[in-house]
């Protein structure tokens, strides 16, 4: 490499992040910036950075796809024997973080951690695609294997016992995040970006601008 890392730099202005124009709830915000990156056709603006924390105290992070959010909070799915299902176990608190390079734009959410219902589960669980409802059982999410074939041949077994209906395992569903924190971030030049946290005091959403 001829170019030092160090020197790789980028001048945001596409936007502005101001009170005046934000929204009062930070869900109505959330929407409206999520809402901008579908129709940006942004690669995979549904994916988020997930962070949780275990017993070592140590954190960890992974990308997994929100798959729903309302006042309630913000909704995914996984296998609750993973790394990051037994460490929510633990410690239900954790972070959410979406990236949208493109619009220069980061949004960060705190909360606490939750599994949605069985119900919410498997009504998720049923509408995936044949392919992945099997990989579900498949995949011992997060467990050394001795190679791939073991995968595929999980996939095989449980393809020719459930064949086109497999029920959704007990260790797999949903998890929902309930906001406690929400952080706006907008890149803008001279590294002055603008930065809007909303946090829950006495029942109620407080913004606050950060220095950024």
């Amino acid at each position: 490499m001829n170019l030092s890392i160090a020197d790789l730099r980028k001048s945001y202005e596409r936007a502005e992040l101001n009170e005046d124009a934000a929204h009062a709830d930070p869900l109505q915000q959330f929407d409206q910036w999520l809402g901008q990156a579908i129709a940006a056709q942004l690669p995979e603006p549904n994916a988020m950075t997930l962070a949780t924390v275990g017993s070592d105290l140590r954190p960890s992070t992974r990308i997994v796809l929100i798959k729903g959010y309302d006042e309630r909070g913000i909704v995914w799915f996984t296998n609750y024997d993973s790394r990051k299902g037994r460490q929510i176990a633990g410690n239900p608190y954790a972070a959410l973080q979406f990236h949208w390079v493109e619009l220069e734009r980061v949004v960060r959410i705190e909360g606490l951690v939750q599994k949605v219902s069985d119900q919410e589960s498997d009504a998720y669980f049923d509408s995936r695609p044949l392919d992945s409802r099997i990989g579900a059982w498949a995949s011992p999410q997060s467990q050394v294997i001795a190679g791939r074939g073991v995968l595929l041949a999980n996939a095989a077994r449980y393809g020719a016992q459930f064949m086109l209906k497999p029920p959704r395992p007990p260790h797999w569903g949903g998890y929902r995040l309930e906001p406690g924190l929400w952080e706006f971030w907008q890149g803008r030049k001279s590294r002055l970006h603008d930065r809007l946290r909303y946090r829950m005091a006495e029942g109620q959403w407080v913004r606050e601008r950060l220095a950024p």
